[in-house]
């Protein structure tokens, strides 16, 4: 720097005395040079009238030699020159003033004419029609009027140029020292030039400005990931060049790739060369949508252009998993056939019964016989209907039912009063243990979901067995527990028991006038209040289900 403050030190100073010497003439040549060229536009603003009002006309009759007169089309094309042939010019688009006239309706440009010594000055004006119309003029250019008095000038140069050296040598030592030793990560601006403080200031208010704005990034970046890493569709965002800028923990997960993958280009990964071409099409600006497959499942990716303005700047991918969507479409195409064969046995028992009760075929003595019949099939239907019907309404969430504050130890004993029953009949002996547990809960359905748990040790247990509930807390959490010493259930059929309709022991379950619903509205009683459900069951050993739910009273609405 020291060196370019010394070169033009010396380049000012030896233009200093250059300019003192012929400061008369230059302004005296600007002030006629601004005066020709303000008459220019006058007689162009004229000329250009003139031609709008009689178009080509107008020139038969102009016979002023005092400017060339040049008139092209809008394509630079020449229609009329006062001074040349048509025929001998050529296409004048790319002049300058001709450019600028297209643009802003003026232009104006000036050119030199080393061999003849003469500036040539050049004003152009576009017509409402789009045409162009230009004036040229020349005038003697300065260093032709200097040329005579270069003897003189080289010697006050010569002069200029010593004396600039040896004090733009001490000058330029003495300016450029404090600015090296300037420090710029904290620009105080003590002991500086006063001119510079303004751009010190403005180095540090910029040095500020950067921090807010790099905290505020990482702010943004930091929302952002937060957002998007604990979403089960996978985000993945790169740039116009194709590169990884960002991607979520599912976006990873489904399509193999490692965090260390950002900032790499995603032709590079072998896992999502499925995408390529759909990643080429959305940075040519249009929206894809696939399906791509990997080795953990299926997958729906809708890849979409990033646009700032007109332009793509990069692009963003959602990977949506489709083994979910279609486990259900699966489930609900099981649910309607169980629904269907679950009804069709009651139904055809009605059927046949009342159809024998209808001909007569039925003796008279054993027609209650067939009546219990119906009222039985009847029954089982009414109940699975009722049990279909409130799982729709857990599917739906369950917005018509309320929590209120209840004891699942009150709820207990009542289920336990209720089946008794039930229990002596199936030589079964029940007994409930525990103390009051306050809860939020819903009432229908935890009443719900202690009675298919009971109801189920009973039937599926073994004369002479015995079923124990038992209902205790630990302060968060309300713990129920009901254990038998039935028939239990085996290992490879644990799994499934929640699930609508599936039953172990087929006919068993029929035979004791199960809808094969009740584990699945347990499964949704316990998920509607944020609980978990446990299942310890050994053939031939007995059944223990443990439901754990939030007890939190705060939690009422």
């Amino acid at each position: 720097m020291t060196r370019k403050v010394f070169r033009y030190i010396a380049i000012v100073a030896v233009f200093v005395f250059l300019a003192s010497s012929f400061l008369t003439m230059g302004v005296l040549y600007s002030y006629f040079t601004k005066l020709q060229t303000t008459q220019m536009k006058e007689h162009a603003a004229l000329i250009s009238r003139g031609i709008e009002l009689n178009g080509e006309k107008y020139f038969d009759d102009l016979t002023s030699e005092e400017y060339r007169i040049t008139w092209m089309a809008a394509d630079g094309t020449v229609k009329y020159d006062n001074q040349i042939s048509v025929d001998k010019l050529d296409n004048h688009l790319q002049r300058e003033e001709i450019r600028d006239a297209l643009k802003t309706g003026e232009g104006e440009s000036t050119r030199y004419s080393t061999t003849l010594m003469e500036k040539m000055f050049y004003v152009a004006q576009r017509l409402d029609d789009g045409s162009i119309l230009r004036l040229a003029d020349s005038q003697q250019s300065i260093l032709g009027l200097l040329l005579g008095m270069l003897q003189p000038l080289l010697i006050i140069a010569v002069v200029a140029l010593v004396l600039s050296v040896i004090l733009a040598y001490r000058l330029s030592k003495r300016i450029i020292q404090p600015i090296n030793e300037l420090n710029l990560d904290e620009p105080s601006g003590d002991g500086m030039y006063e001119e510079l403080k303004p751009f010190l200031n403005r180095i540090r208010d910029q040095k500020r400005q950067i921090r807010i704005q790099e905290e505020t990034l990482r702010q943004k970046k930091e929302e952002f990931e937060a957002v998007t890493k604990n979403l089960p569709e996978g985000m993945l965002l790169m740039d116009s060049e194709g590169k990884i800028l960002s991607l979520n923990k599912a976006a990873a997960e489904f399509l193999g790739i490692g965090s260390r993958s950002v900032g790499a280009n995603i032709s590079g990964q072998r896992e999502a060369q499925e995408l390529i071409p759909f990643i080429e099409h959305a940075l040519a600006g249009s929206q894809e949508e696939t399906v791509i497959h990997t080795g953990k499942g299926e997958y729906q990716a809708m890849v979409s252009p990033v646009l700032s303005g007109q332009q793509v700047t990069g692009v963003t991918i959602l990977i949506l998993d489709m083994s979910e969507k279609k486990k259900a479409e699966i489930i609900r195409r099981e649910f309607t056939a169980n629904v269907s064969h679950e009804l069709k046995t009651p139904l055809q028992t009605i059927s046949g019964n009342a159809e024998l009760l209808s001909e007569g075929y039925v003796q008279p003595e054993r027609v209650p016989e067939f009546a219990q019949k119906i009222y039985d099939e009847s029954q089982r239907m009414i109940a699975l209907v009722e049990d279909i019907i409130e799982l729709s309404q857990l599917d739906e969430g369950g917005a018509s039912l309320q929590k209120e504050e209840v004891d699942l130890y009150a709820i207990a004993e009542m289920t336990v009063s209720n089946l008794s029953q039930a229990a002596e009949q199936a030589e079964v002996t029940f007994d409930v243990e525990g103390s009051s547990v306050l809860m939020a809960g819903i009432p229908q359905l935890l009443e719900s979901m202690t009675y298919n748990l009971c109801d189920n040790a009973i039937k599926y247990n073994r004369p002479g067995g015995s079923v124990r509930v038992r209902v205790s807390s630990d302060g968060s959490n309300a713990c129920l527990s009901v254990a038998d010493d039935g028939i239990g259930i085996p290992k490879e059929h644990q799994e499934r028991i929640f699930e609508r309709f599936y039953r172990v022991d087929k006919s068993h379950s029929r035979e004791v006038g199960g809808t094969g619903l009740g584990l699945s509205l347990v499964k949704h009683a316990v998920k509607a209040h944020g609980g978990t459900i446990q299942l310890y069951s050994a053939l031939d050993q007995g059944t223990e289900i443990v439901v754990t739910l939030p007890c939190a009273r705060n939690t009422l609405h």
